[in-house]
């Protein structure tokens, strides 16, 4: 019995430093993400889930850094006008650029953003969401687009200090949060790596979108 105790006591021991070692990493992968001042792709994409996203997305399409915008998880309440407020876009570039997608979760933002992609046969993205969401998102959406080309852009929220995240509780809370988030996207795409799920969802995307083969 004691010898199974110890056994068990130290299988948890690999597994929480494992846990530590893992949240380290994550920590400084948020922290070394910066958006670039010249990347330019077919099109953009914001994960919603604040102001800074949507005016980020927004600048960068006045730039011309992308041809077409995509604001995925808006919140079915939310008016489009509120939306062109928000992003202080042109009507004119609004109405003919962007399009609005009113799924919620980061796995339906994987899967509509991978649809919408395929329709419009845009195959290098912009991705704007805040840095700390960014592991998770470029996850689920490689997931769904394994031949895509992913470009982050992060915003980093006023509150977060990513860079000395130790010193913050807060911050510290944020990351730890959305890295126990992070792990099972991190499994979903091993896993789809590992017995070849992409040809699955390209085919599950052709009949519940009638997309083109």
């Amino acid at each position: 019995m004691a010898r199974a105790l110890a056994i068990l006591g130290a299988v948890l021991g690999v597994l929480a430093l494992a846990f530590a070692a893992g949240f380290c990493m994550f920590a400084r992968t948020v922290a070394d993400y910066v958006p670039s001042p010249n990347d330019r792709a077919e099109a953009i994409v914001v994960l919603t889930g604040g102001e800074l996203r949507l005016v980020a997305g927004a600048s960068l399409l006045m730039q011309k850094r992308g041809a077409r915008l995509l604001i995925s998880g808006v919140n079915p309440h939310t008016p489009p006008e509120s939306l062109q407020r928000i992003s202080g876009l042109p009507h004119e570039i609004f109405t003919c650029c962007v399009d609005i997608d009113f799924a919620a979760t980061t796995t339906d933002n994987a899967e509509q953003t991978s649809a919408w992609a395929r329709t419009r046969g845009f195959k290098k993205l912009i991705v704007v969401t805040s840095s700390y969401h960014m592991p998770r998102s470029l996850t689920e959406l490689q997931r769904m687009m394994p031949d895509a080309i992913l470009i982050p852009h992060p915003v980093v929220p006023h509150r977060l200090m990513v860079e000395r995240w130790w010193t913050d509780m807060y911050t510290t809370r944020v990351l730890l949060w959305e890295y126990v988030k992070f792990l099972p996207s991190a499994a979903r795409y091993g896993l789809a790596r590992l017995v070849g799920w992409e040809a699955n969802v390209l085919a599950a995307h052709r009949a519940i979108y009638a997309l083109p083969t």
